[in-house]
């Protein structure tokens, strides 16, 4: 054996430690990831493991006689992870050949707070912060999603499996970063203000999705307009990127920046930009820039409770129900003028003999088509009316929307006529001075076919 009564000699100089281990045998091979400085070695290169100490988080590798000096030693501690255990030394060759191509290359990181993700995708989880400056070894280029610049196009740039001097890995887009070659000996990143990397307030900001407060008064006011949210308004940080991105309804905005840096209490720069933001609340987040006369913008942004997905999702099926309540309490009615609608479970329908409703209600050649639950009451309207919906009539010419708020008795189905002008933002706001309301009565043994 090679261990004293202590049982490791890692904690030596290495000078004591390779002299004892003179007479250790190898443990298996491995290549190196991360060139050593002193004495230089280039990673890449294939070497003879003899330690691992899992205490001390080092490998003790043999030095090839290459990159020995005169009366060097023979040994050298490396982190664990900047080597990898490959087994023989046939298998350690193998892989050396594999990771030849990139063996060499490095990346200087350009943007402070560039994210490594544990995938190869801006929506991975961040894994480590890199700050302006600092290396990091290129192990593999991979296939990911790429970074959405502000025209909408991907960004150029590869995705990289990455490892970091302090030995987190993980994947990092290269449109931020600077790659070149290094050999062995120093690798030195140039000094940097490390005041950003411990900031928890920043860190859970910029994990979060910052929506227009509009988005936060829908939800608030339970009139949730999923067109809208579709639409992904917003404020994008653009960590990975170095682009800040604003999109709203009247604007659209981009910012490059070198870096986030503190501005007071729970605000923050980006450096090279007149582009500044300020944490109100956990929640809410003003964004404030220069507009293009040179005054001072300030936009609120809010952070949704759940993703924007989920919130269309639960949206569609609280519309879902409302047309369900009307399904299920027909699905056929009739009316001695009006004629009969047919609904079907999946949201159409069928009208016939509404003669009398043609063309000041219901267009000509229609027949059928469409129901949604696109419409929202407002309040003083919620105690009257069950809802509103369209009924989008197909024809010759595409859909034509006609717009009702109804009411559901235990005989049938109440519809009032709601015109463009009674409606404000998908909100029926007032009816017509004259409103043309249609009575249907819940009929389950007329004859027509129910679906």
């Amino acid at each position: 054996m090679c261990f004293g009564k202590s049982g490791r000699f890692l904690g030596f100089p290495l000078l004591f430690l390779s002299l004892v281990c003179s007479s250790c045998s190898r443990q298996g091979w491995g290549v190196l990831l991360w060139a050593t400085e002193e004495p230089p070695i280039p990673s890449g290169t294939v070497l003879p493991v003899y330690i691992r100490s899992n205490i001390d988080k080092v490998w003790v590798l043999g030095v090839p006689k290459a990159f020995r000096d005169a009366g060097g030693l023979d040994k050298v501690e490396v982190p664990l992870a900047r080597f990898e255990l490959a087994g023989g030394k046939r298998k350690a060759e193998r892989r050396a050949r594999d990771f030849a191509r990139y063996a060499r290359t490095y990346a200087e990181n350009l943007q402070d707070g560039l994210p490594i993700r544990d995938g190869p995708d801006n929506g991975g989880r961040r894994v480590y912060r890199l700050r302006t400056g600092e290396i990091i070894k290129i192990l593999e280029r991979v296939e990911g999603n790429p970074a959405i610049g502000a025209g909408g196009e991907p960004l150029p740039g590869d995705w990289y499996r990455v490892l970091t001097a302090e030995g987190s890995t993980g994947y990092c887009f290269s449109y931020r970063l600077k790659l070149f070659e290094h050999w062995g000996g120093a690798l030195v990143a140039a000094p940097v203000e490390r005041e950003e990397a411990a900031s928890p307030e920043l860190d859970a900001l910029m994990a979060k999705v910052w929506s227009p407060e509009s988005y936060g008064q829908m939800l608030a006011n339970r009139r949730v307009n999923t067109e809208e949210l579709a639409r992904r308004w917003g404020f994008y940080i653009g960590q990975d990127t170095g682009i800040a991105h604003i999109y709203l309804p009247d604007m659209e905005r981009s910012f490059s920046y070198s870096g986030i840096r503190p501005d007071g209490d729970r605000a923050w720069r980006f450096e090279g930009t007149s582009l500044r933001m300020n944490l109100r609340s956990d929640t809410a987040l003003a964004v404030q820039f220069a507009d293009n006369d040179g005054a001072t913008r300030t936009l609120l942004f809010t952070a949704l409770p759940a993703g924007v997905d989920d919130l269309i999702m639960q949206e569609n099926a609280r519309r879902e129900a409302l047309f369900y309540s009307i399904y299920n309490q027909g699905p056929v009615f009739t009316s001695n003028n009006y004629g009969t609608i047919v609904f079907t479970e999946d949201g159409e329908f069928g009208w016939s003999g509404f003669d009398l409703l043609v063309p000041q209600v219901i267009p000509e050649r229609s027949g059928g088509g469409r129901v949604a639950m696109d419409l929202f009451l407002t309040p003083s309207f919620e105690g009257r009316y069950n809802g509103a919906c369209t009924f989008y009539f197909d024809g010759p010419r595409g859909e034509t929307a006609v717009r009702f708020m109804y009411i559901l008795d235990s005989q049938g189905f109440r519809l009032e006529l709601v015109p463009d002008y009674c409606i404000e933002d998908g909100i029926v706001t007032r009816r017509d001075s004259s409103p043309v309301v249609l009575y249907f009565f819940r009929d389950e043994f007329s004859g027509i076919p129910v679906p």
